[in-house]
């Protein structure tokens, strides 16, 4: 007997491309979420794990549904989901178990590296027909190198980590921070120093950020933390958006406090067009797309599948995302 799983969204465009990554004995089906709720859940009365497509579930469309016992994401974050209440209802959530992990390390240190050369003005001016035009004069000077500098990763998981196992052959010095324990050997391997989060600001080259939007870390990176930091700085932030506080790193932009940022993700997507940091040339932002590359698709939607599959068959899911 196979495995039946609902992917619940506004739209099956998706719906093919899990097929595909589906072991023989699971089925995929698609509940369109753009439905009443009452239509939707009733379609979903014996399904016992759902595939997050975009579609709203709250807890009280999980309260509708008797026999959920997990929603899987293909994201790594999963802070539009409410785990306290789901998690009442004996519900839990699982993230894509680290599937974008390596997409989001690569995109990572190529912010790094185009922040620090500002390669977004040598791309625009050289096809804007003007070569170099006055780069020369107004910022050549302030170009650099990753060898040599101090790179501070605050969340050393599954793709701080990879940052970290990237940067390996940069010739630069690698710390990190970071709430839970990092084993011995894993710090060994990678060849990183534990710091607290003050020392690693105070004497960082370059901070990335690779921790989860979770209540703690929301505006973790705001005045304080920018003043700690080296007027020489950049910041590179491929995690989530409301984890700096904008408004405060405008400021620290303003003010001269930090050098740079090369940023992913905005506080507010999309970012309002009357953004500050859009008219700073010393600021890199890319549209979130950090993750999207065809083999972290591939990956994260063979987990979620798999993750899936195993709840419906009675096993316990991999990659659970606790409650704040």
């Amino acid at each position: 007997m196979s495995a039946k799983i609902v992917l619940y969204g506004p739209s099956e465009s998706q719906l093919q491309a899990y097929q595909e990554v589906a072991p023989e004995d699971v089925e995929v089906a698609w509940v369109d979420s753009g439905q009443s709720v009452d239509d939707a859940t009733a379609q979903m009365q014996d399904t016992v794990a759902v595939l997050f497509g975009g579609g709203p579930i709250s807890p009280d469309v999980a309260a509708k549904i008797p026999n959920l016992r997990l929603i899987q994401t293909t994201s790594a974050g999963t802070n539009h989901l409410d785990k306290m209440a789901l998690g009442e209802l004996g519900v839990k959530v699982a993230n894509n178990g680290g599937g974008n992990a390596i997409s989001v390390a690569e995109h990572t240190i190529a912010l790094l590296v185009s922040t620090l050369r500002k390669l977004q003005l040598q791309f625009s001016t050289v096809q804007d027909r003007k070569w170099a035009g006055d780069i020369r004069q107004k910022w050549f000077s302030q170009a650099q190198e990753i060898a040599g500098k101090r790179i501070g990763i605050i969340g050393l998981g599954r793709i701080g980590s990879r940052v970290a196992r990237r940067l390996a052959g940069w010739e630069c010095e690698i710390v990190y921070t970071d709430i839970i324990d990092i084993p011995k050997e894993l710090e060994e391997e990678l060849n990183v120093t534990r710091l607290s989060l003050d020392e690693l600001l105070q004497t960082s080259d370059i901070v990335t950020l690779h921790v989860p939007l979770t209540t703690q870390a929301h505006g973790m990176m705001s005045d304080r933390e920018f003043d700690l930091m080296k007027p020489t700085a950049i910041l590179i932030n491929a995690c989530r958006g409301p984890v700096v506080d904008e408004a405060a790193l405008i400021r620290a932009m303003q003010q001269e406090k930090i050098a740079a940022a090369g940023l992913d993700v905005t506080e507010v997507e999309p970012t309002p067009e009357d953004n500050p940091l859009l008219d700073m040339d010393n600021v890199l932002i890319t549209p979130h797309f950090a993750s999207f590359t065809q083999e972290s698709g591939v990956r994260s939607r063979t987990f979620a599948v798999a993750n899936a599959a195993r709840v419906a068959r009675g096993e316990e899911p991999e990659s659970v995302v606790l409650p704040d």
